[in-house]
């Protein structure tokens, strides 16, 4: 590697993690000018081979077809930002893991056109949508509603001998109110709408986390001789130990019992699983008369028929990833990544012509806009446009 090589990777670092200069960055785009394709095309490798390292776009097995591809655009003729109106720019801006696919294409399309002045430049978008966030309405056991992406931080609600606060981080926690010794629970209800997530901790110390189109309802203090709670969707579960009130989640076609353990259920009903997973303690799946007790690392898969199905090959890691802020999937099919995307963006999913049967394997940021998203998936042959809050896959 020569001098050259190694300076223009140090200035791609800084300018990705945003902390070069004006000349920096100038020095940049003068260097990318000039350089030749082949020494060029090492630059986009060996940059592609530490943003794979430090920040991954996608699985290994792929890295090396998408890489290529992004060489080949970059290379080709027919030029594939030719048909789109563009809009020059030449900003700060903040690389999600799309992005950095993106700002690859970019430099192609830069050096190929020759433009006398640095610049990145990108297509303009008629439509794109803005991923989910901390979105939840709070429903009280009177029925009246309150919206908590709105509301203010601190105390919120009194029910039963509970005080509901909100944390400034948008989390619903549960207290027990010192000067209410004896009271009647009573019931509130969580509930995310597509686009949406929330986190609360229930009276009893349990975390819960919700994803989009889910809900939860518990009692505002447990009592008697076991915690029970309803959801639909899907939840993550860090459930408080205690060995004389069980922990039981209800959903529409099983119940899981538990004394403490983290766990995630996913039970939408435009799914024809329902999935628990089990990362830590021991639960007990029950559907009609068939039950069964996993253990960490194994999986319950429930179908629409009651039929269930125990195995140990998952990936605790995927089955979480909503949680930690990612996409993440493993031989996944279009449909099944496309539902996930539809819920988060909450956007409509239609496809025109036949759907693709490949699967996919790969993780994403669940915090960048649908358009970059969307474009990652385009390099692994997926392609798609966006009308409105509509996303069309066009195979």
């Amino acid at each position: 590697m020569n001098r050259i090589d190694t300076r223009l990777i140090y200035l791609f670092n800084l300018y990705f993690e945003k902390t070069a200069t004006q000349d920096e960055v100038d020095e940049l785009f003068k260097l990318l000018q000039t350089s030749d394709d082949e020494q060029l095309t090492f630059f986009i490798r060996q940059a592609w081979d530490d943003l794979q390292v430090t920040k991954p776009l996608f699985d290994p097995s792929q890295s090396e077809d998408i890489l290529n591809r992004i060489l080949h655009t970059r290379t080709a003729k027919n030029k594939v930002f030719n048909t789109l109106p563009i809009k020059k720019m030449f900003v700060w801006r903040k690389f999600a893991t799309a992005a950095a696919v993106l700002f690859f294409i970019g430099i192609g399309f830069y050096l190929q056109n020759k433009v006398n002045k640095p610049q990145i430049i990108t297509a303009k978008l008629l439509h794109d949508v803005m991923p989910g966030g901390n979105k939840a309405t709070l429903t009280l056991a009177n029925g009246s509603s309150i919206i908590l992406d709105t509301a203010h931080n601190g105390v919120l609600a009194k029910q039963g001998n509970s005080i509901i606060n909100k944390t400034k981080n948008g989390q619903l926690v549960y207290s027990a109110d010192p000067n209410e010794q004896a009271a009647t629970p009573v019931t509130n209800t969580i509930s995310t709408p597509r686009g949406g997530q929330y986190q609360v901790v229930l009276p009893d110390g349990s975390k819960v986390w919700l994803n989009a189109a889910s809900s939860i309802k518990y009692p505002t203090f447990f009592n008697g001789k076991k915690r029970l709670v309803e959801i639909t969707g899907e939840a993550y579960f860090e459930v408080a130990k205690n060995a004389s009130m069980p922990f039981i989640v209800k959903s529409n076609r099983a119940e899981v019992e538990v004394l403490g353990t983290h766990f995630n259920i996913m039970a939408y009903d435009d799914e024809t699983l329902m999935k628990t997973t089990l990362l830590e303690g021991s639960v007990k799946i029950t559907s009609g008369k068939t039950s069964d007790i996993l253990k960490p690392g194994e999986q319950a898969l429930l179908n629409e028929k009651g039929q269930l199905q125990v195995t140990d090959d998952v990936d605790v890691n995927e089955e979480t990833a909503w949680k930690n802020g990612l996409f993440q999937f493993k031989d996944a099919d279009v449909e099944s990544i496309m539902r996930q995307l539809g819920r988060w963006y909450n956007v409509t999913i239609s496809y025109e012509g036949k759907i693709c049967a490949r699967q996919y394997t790969g993780k994403i940021s669940r915090n960048v806009k649908a358009s970059e998203l969307l474009n990652m998936l385009k390099y692994t042959g997926l392609n798609s446009r966006i009308e409105g809050k509509n996303i069309i896959i066009t195979n």
